[in-house]
Formats: C-alpha cells, structure tokens, sequence
C-alpha cells in the first residue's frame, strides 16, 4: 500500500514534535546540572577567595593548571569562575544548600572529605528567612535558563525582584541571550504596564484588559532604527512614513521588541467605509488578546488630534475587518514625545482601546551616551 502525501507529512510532524519534545526535556535537564555545579563551584570560589586562604592571582593559576589537567575544558575561564562566584554570592539567600546524594559519600556510613564542595539540588531552591519575596521565584524557570542569561540578569538588573521579572520573561518567550539583553537595555521592567490607556473601561472582557495593560510599554527602543542612515537632508525632515519604512525592513525586530504572539498584517492597510479612505501605518494581530492592533507612528510630540484620528481607524476596523469571534481591535500612538497625564486625562473620553506611547531610535541613544572624548578622558583619569 502506497502512503499518502498526507500521511508523509503527519508523520514527519509526529516525529519532529517527538524530537523538539525530548531536545527541550535535555536541555532542562543539562541547564539543571550546569547550575548546580556552577553554584558550587561558585561558593568554593567566593569562600576562598573573600575571606579564605587564596591570594592575590589564584583564580588565574587554577583556571590555568584545570585547563591543562583537562584538555580542551570550556568554560572554565577566569571571568566565567568569577561569574560563578557572582551567581553563588546573588543567590546564596535563596538556596539551602543540600548536597546532591552521592556526590560526596559512597556509603551512608562515609564523610565528605574536607575540602570538597558540595553541589546544590535545585530542586530545593526554596525561600529561607524572605519568604514574601523569595516565593515569587519558579524553580522549573530559573533551572529552564541557561547560565549565560542568569548573567545577562545579575549584571544588569540590581533588584531581586526586578530578577525574578526577567528570568520569568526569559523562559516564557523563549528568549535568547541577545533578545534579552535588548531587554534589558530596554528597561522592560520599569516600562511595562505604565502606557497611558484605557484598556479597562473601554475592553468588555476585564482578563484581556489587564494582559493588554501587561503586554505594551510606555516607551520602546527601536534601536534598529538609524536616522543617519534614512537620508543625507536634515533630520528635522526625516517624517514618519521614513520611520514606518525601517520597522517595516526590520519588522521582526519590532514584533520582538513590541511583545509575545504578534503578527504583521501589513503597513499602510488600507481602510474603506462610505468611500473614505484610510491608510493605517501599521497593523498586526496579538494571538494571545485576539485582536487587530493598529500602530500610528507620528515624529514629533503627542497631540490631542491623534486619538480622533486612531478612534476611527478602530470603528472602521471594528466594522469592516474584525471577525465576530475577535476581541475590539486596539490603537498604540508611538511618538516622540508625550506628557502621560495629559495622555491619561484625554483618552478617558474615548470609547475605543487605546494607549500612548513613546519611542527612541539608535540616534536617540546615541545623544545620551559619553562622546568618545569623554570615554577616554575618564579612562585616563581612573588610570
């Protein structure tokens, strides 16, 4: 008997799925062990070296001799067990330290040998003396991350909980590293949920309202975005449709940086009702909110005018493109500019899901940073 294309395909998707399946439960596991050894190796590290007997070059010499007792050993460099010190000394608080059985004992009857390291179950990550804060943190997240991004984390965000937020993020999204750095670089955990918007009074289902408030940002960086590179007049003249043409060219880059589970549609969509025409600039679709979002992009600073102009691009949605089973599409206003409680104040009035945002672009960051003068001038001084 012949197979089909059909049945081809079901079980190549069968056995892909099987697959991916079992490559994710690896990785879980290998990430689980990595830790645990890190974190022990980490706190053998920071023992030794903070208050023990280890002197001024030890960290170099053993990461030197381990290099040649093991051959072709990665990881194991002088910043990477300085990390692992790092990732002992952050999470200290939260671990209890158990060892793992059999790792340091034959037998039930044995002692470990003094100078051992014991290495951590991370099944017991448990909350010990902050267990209000401690309890906010996912064990099966924080082993689902790789080292990589438990550094990312620790070198950029300060706070725990700030921590927590986005190690969560991470493995949910399925971020890799450089994703989350942009994050971080970002700011997410400051920015999200405070766009001005009236999500709550204006959605009928108050669950998508609140994921709506969750999911958009206050302001966005779209870094990928180089004013420089958009023309040689003046950038006082570069205007949105220039702006609306790079997220286009970058259009993944600006679905990972706006948010999980959204779509392109098309840019410029055109809208029709009672022969008026509408051209959107942009517009997706959120699978998790079930909803058309509609993006406005304007260049200069927040005015009243826009959200007139959004509010009928949502009717006309809502009545022409809308399927009966999907939520009221949402309006996002990215501009330059805007004074949130002004924003807040006037979007009250509005019957449509709406919010306000703002946004920067490389040329932005650009203006913010230290001169290359001034970089070397502090390096000579700290010399």
């Amino acid at each position: 008997m012949n197979e089909t294309t059909n049945d081809i395909r079901s079980a190549v998707k069968a056995i892909k799925t099987a697959i991916l399946h079992s490559q994710y439960r690896a990785a879980k596991v290998v990430n689980r062990e990595q830790l645990s050894l890190y974190f022990g190796v980490g706190r053998y590290v920071s023992e030794n070296s903070r208050k023990g007997f280890w002197g001024t070059g030890a960290i170099e010499r053993i990461s030197d001799q381990l290099q040649k007792e093991l051959p072709g050993l990665r990881g194991f460099g002088v910043s990477s067990m300085k990390y692992m010190r790092q990732f002992y000394e952050e999470w200290a608080d939260f671990i209890i330290r158990q060892p793992l059985a059999g790792e340091l004992e034959e037998t039930h009857n044995s002692q470990p040998v003094a100078g051992e390291m014991d290495l951590v179950d991370f099944n017991l990550l448990l909350p010990s003396d902050q267990q209000p804060i401690a309890a906010k943190l996912n064990i099966e997240e924080f082993v689902g991350l790789g080292f990589t991004h438990h550094i990312e984390i620790l070198s950029k965000a300060k706070d725990v909980e700030e921590r927590f937020f986005y190690i969560h993020q991470a493995y949910q999204n399925q971020w890799n590293k450089y994703h989350l750095r942009d994050m971080l670089k970002a700011d997410l955990y400051h920015h999200q949920g405070a766009l001005p918007n009236n999500f709550v009074t204006a959605m009928p289902d108050k669950r998508t309202a609140l994921k709506a408030i969750e999911m958009f940002k206050d302001e966005y960086l779209l870094d990928f975005i180089n004013v420089e590179e958009l023309g040689e007049r003046d950038k006082a003249d570069i205007d949105e449709r220039e702006v609306e043409q790079s997220i286009v060219h970058n259009v993944k880059n600006f679905i990972m940086t706006f948010g999980r589970d959204f779509t392109f549609v098309g840019n410029q969509y055109h809208l029709e009702k009672f022969a008026h025409v509408f051209y959107p600039d942009l517009l997706f679709y959120n699978r998790e909110l079930a909803a058309l979002v509609v993006v406005e992009l304007k260049r200069g600073e927040f005015k009243p005018s826009y959200l007139g102009q959004l509010s009928a691009y949502l009717r006309i949605l809502d009545s022409e493109v809308k399927k009966p089973f999907e939520n009221p599409s949402i309006g996002i206003i990215l501009c330059k500019k805007a004074d949130k409680s002004f924003v807040e104040f006037l979007i009250q009035g509005y019957d449509n899901p709406m919010g306000v945002a703002t946004y920067k672009t490389a040329d932005d960051v650009r203006k913010v940073l230290p001169s290359e003068e001034d970089l070397r001038r502090v390096m000579d001084e700290e010399i």
